[in-house]
């Protein structure tokens, strides 16, 4: 795959291009159709294939103050584009300038220097500053541009409908398995572990606090989830708790330490990465230590339980 920005171009003699278009936050399984069908129109074509994205959110510029949080960082989303094995992929900055475009001009900007020559919509995706138009609009506009516009399937599997805010409001809720569901593979969150509390030890589940994350992403409900850890290059089963610790008293911060099963090295200052695999239970406050290891414990063998069996789903 090769990554294209704002000053790059693709020449008349590389051929023509099929592309599509969108944020791809989170690559969901609806994205996923959409570049099923984008390659499959390349092909019966015999053309490269192009996927068009954005390194921000156009609501962090039109709308500032609403932008959604992320759902993963723009490096992780080049990473899962590049899985799918596009040709190209477009990489744009959206700015005050660019949000002027109308879907006219953005196609004329595809058409003249991309090479774009059909493009493939996602079901229901909108694009331009104009108010929303339908299909038969933009298949007009393409026509005007000398882009042909095909609308791609909508996903109609198990788990539809699927889109980045319906994911998102399933992560804000704590429903990180069917956000897992929707997308294909476990929301994460990526870090680096840092200096906590430092009390987990002395009660027997020694943690690790995760930092670092970028403001950006959106953060699960608090509470204790089941979930895949990677670190030092090796994926390793444990449970996470987002919250207070208001058994421990240690005051109003959010910490996120995870407890790593049978893993007890340094790795203070480390990257460090969660998969987020089911929720465990809501935060509470327990009566003593002894009742808060008692808790911990159960929450460890049910977390051993959840994880044995999505890596054997896995393999």
């Amino acid at each position: 795959m090769k990554i294209l920005g704002a000053d790059d171009y693709i020449g008349a003699d590389n051929g023509k291009v099929t592309a599509t278009i969108g944020m791809f936050d989170g690559m969901h399984l609806g994205h996923i159709t959409l570049i099923n069908a984008l390659k499959q129109e390349a092909e019966e074509r015999q053309q490269s294939c192009a996927v068009v994205t954005f390194r921000q959110h156009p609501q962090r510029v039109v709308n500032p103050g609403g932008s959604p949080q992320a759902l993963m960082t723009l490096d992780k989303k080049i990473e899962a584009i590049e899985a799918t094995n596009p040709d190209y992929l477009i990489l744009l900055d959206f700015d005050s300038k660019l949000s002027q475009f109308s879907a006219m001009d953005f196609m004329q900007l595809l058409h003249d220097r991309y090479q774009v020559t059909t493009l493939v919509m996602g079901y229901n995706h909108r694009f331009g500053h104009e108010p929303k138009k339908s299909f038969a609009h933009y298949v007009e506009l393409g026509r005007q541009a000398g882009v042909e516009v095909v609308k791609a399937p909508e996903y109609l599997g198990e788990y539809a409908p699927v889109s980045s805010s319906i994911v998102r409001q399933l992560i804000a809720g704590g429903r990180v398995e069917d956000a897992m569901n929707c997308m294909g593979h476990p929301f994460e969150l990526a870090g680096r572990v840092i200096h906590g509390f430092h009390n987990g030890r002395g009660i027997g589940f020694p943690t690790a606090n995760v930092g670092d994350i970028p403001p950006e992403i959106i953060m699960p409900h608090l509470g204790a989830y089941a979930v895949m850890v990677n670190v030092d290059g090796q994926w390793l089963k444990g449970m996470v708790n987002i919250g207070h610790r208001p058994t421990l008293d240690n005051g109003d911060s959010i910490s996120i330490e995870v407890n790593i099963f049978d893993f007890d090295d340094d790795i203070y200052g480390k990257p460090i990465t969660l998969q987020f695999i089911r929720f465990l239970r809501l935060e509470f406050k327990l009566g003593s230590i002894e009742q808060l290891r008692e808790q911990l414990t159960r929450d460890k063998q049910l977390s051993q339980k959840i994880l044995d069996k999505y890596i054997s789903n896995q393999s």
